[in-house]
């Protein structure tokens, strides 16, 4: 087995693509917050594909790590001179395994915070880009406001504090910019939330206001915030991943990314300090995200709800096998065509219905085994973030809102932490503690779970949404997950209501 490293590169199988670059002509142009799976099987690859052209070589990325769960990717990385293998997996079986040379450096800023501000002060750093999941721009979903009362946003802010968060590295990264008179770099959202640009101007323009009122104007006026789409279904790197990887290839790699074959990227084309060729590397670069990103939330990310949690109730474990339950795929389908469509506007290029049949054979992909786990974690970000926009708009509009709901009485039928054979289920969210304890009062109040108004707003207090929701919670109490989509397929999916 060859270990992967930069010395190793012309001696990997021929069936590995490995960088037609030299590895010594990349420089750094773009630094990178959350380097996890999606970013090196999406962004980095991108990057991979136009420096593979002979182009983008000074675009290369710095990838950075805040929290400490990051000290083993930094580990993982530096043991391979930042080289990675990305294995994209088809549905039909066949695979692809290509070395991907994109990240030239790695700092995990607890080591050295004067090395990361450094990079991003560089004037040849042109684009901050972030992955940092829907959590990691602190604000209430309900409200839309900074929270500037977080404890680790609160010891930024404190005088000469030295950074801790994203807020606190880009903010004085761009007053030292600022003072040398360099222009500002962009900075780059690539997670799933609507208007991720605009929220990303409004959070750190909101911290740095906090910090230096003065800068916080210059920042709202000087820096560029573009939105974008971004679509991979990326799953955790697991021993099965690695081991696979060194019995069909011979190669050694602490952190391989595996993904499916399926790529897109929508990109908002506002980047004054300049950007790579990306269009040449397939990314769409158009003037408004908006339509695509709703299409994506709403019927992708939103269906990933769907099914997780009534999928693990129901026994499954991988994303494929709901999508082979016949019961429950009608159920996803349903949710897409009744409920998440009907609220989108129509997508320059796109066919829903074809997207929405794509979307079901990309969730059946055997080869990604992505996990209902990985898809059930973090829901206080993610069903505030995706599913209650629709189920919003649906109220608003006049529309369907049994199937959401039922979304929603699952994923609190989830967070009571036992499933539906009594075994515990491991509830992770970064609110774990709050959104079962709220579970845990459904005997008393079957409303407890949505009263939470940084999660649901006022929902609590919808009849419209209320009584499908507490129908369908009662049914899953009493009689379980299939019971309750049985009865709301013989409904025509109306709900199951009195």
């Amino acid at each position: 087995m060859i270990q992967l490293n930069a010395e190793t590169l012309t001696a990997l199988p021929q069936d590995v693509a490995v960088p037609a670059y030299g590895l010594a002509e990349r420089r750094v142009g773009i630094v990178h917050f959350g380097v996890g799976g999606f970013h090196r099987a999406h962004q980095a690859l991108y990057v991979d594909r136009l420096m593979n052209a002979g182009r983008a070589l000074d675009w290369a990325i710095c990838g950075v790590g805040l929290m400490p769960h990051d000290a083993a990717m930094r580990d993982a990385l530096a043991a391979q001179d930042n080289l990675f293998t990305l294995i994209e997996k088809a549905p039909d079986g066949t695979h692809a395994a290509r070395v991907v040379g994109a990240i030239a450096r790695y700092l995990y800023a607890p080591d050295d915070p004067e090395a990361v501000l450094a990079q991003l002060a560089d004037p040849a750093v042109r684009i901050v880009s972030l992955t940092v999941t829907e959590g990691g721009y602190n604000y209430n979903p309900a409200t839309g406001e900074f929270n500037a009362h977080a404890p680790a946003v609160a010891a930024d802010l404190a005088e000469g504090a030295v950074p801790s968060t994203t807020f606190g590295y880009i903010t004085e990264a761009l007053r030292r910019r600022r003072e040398a008179g360099t222009a500002p770099f962009t900075v780059m959202s690539c997670d799933n939330i609507q208007g991720n640009g605009h929220l990303a101007q409004k959070v750190f323009t909101a911290f740095a206001r906090l910090k230096d009122a003065a800068l916080g104007e210059w920042i709202a006026r000087e820096v560029a915030f573009p939105n974008s789409m971004v679509d991979r279904i990326t799953p955790v790197t697991t021993d099965a991943d690695r081991e696979a990887l060194a019995e069909e290839h011979g190669i050694g790699d602490r952190w391989p990314v595996v993904s499916e074959d399926y790529l897109q990227w929508v990109l908002e084309d506002r980047f004054p300090a300049g950007r790579p060729e990306w269009d040449a590397a397939g990314v769409q670069l158009v003037d408004d995200v908006e339509p695509y990103e709703l299409m994506k939330l709403r019927l992708l990310n939103a269906s990933h709800q769907a099914m997780a949690y009534s999928g693990y109730l129901a026994g499954h474990r991988y994303a494929h096998e709901v999508i082979e339950d016949p019961l429950l795929r009608e159920f996803l389908a349903a949710y897409m065509s009744r409920e998440g469509a009907p609220t989108l506007r129509p997508v320059p290029g796109i066919d829903l219905a074809a997207y929405q049949a794509k979307l079901l054979e990309r969730f059946g992909n055997r080869q990604v085994r992505d996990t209902l786990a990985r898809l059930c974690a973090e829901s206080s970000d993610r069903i505030p973030t995706w599913l209650v926009p629709v189920i919003r708009q649906n109220l608003s509009d006049g529309g369907s809102v049994a199937l959401s709901a039922a979304v929603v009485a699952t994923w609190a039928r989830y967070a009571e932490g036992v499933d539906e054979a009594g075994a515990p289920i491991q509830v992770v969210d970064r609110l774990r503690d709050r959104v079962m304890a709220a579970a845990a009062e459904q005997d008393r109040d079957p409303l407890a779970f949505v009263r939470d108004p940084e999660l649901f707003g006022d929902l609590a207090d919808h009849e419209g949404f209320t009584r499908h929701y507490l129908a369908a919670l009662a049914v899953l109490r009493e009689s379980g997950v299939r019971e309750l989509i049985e009865r709301l397929r013989a409904s025509g999916w109306a709900g199951i209501a009195g």
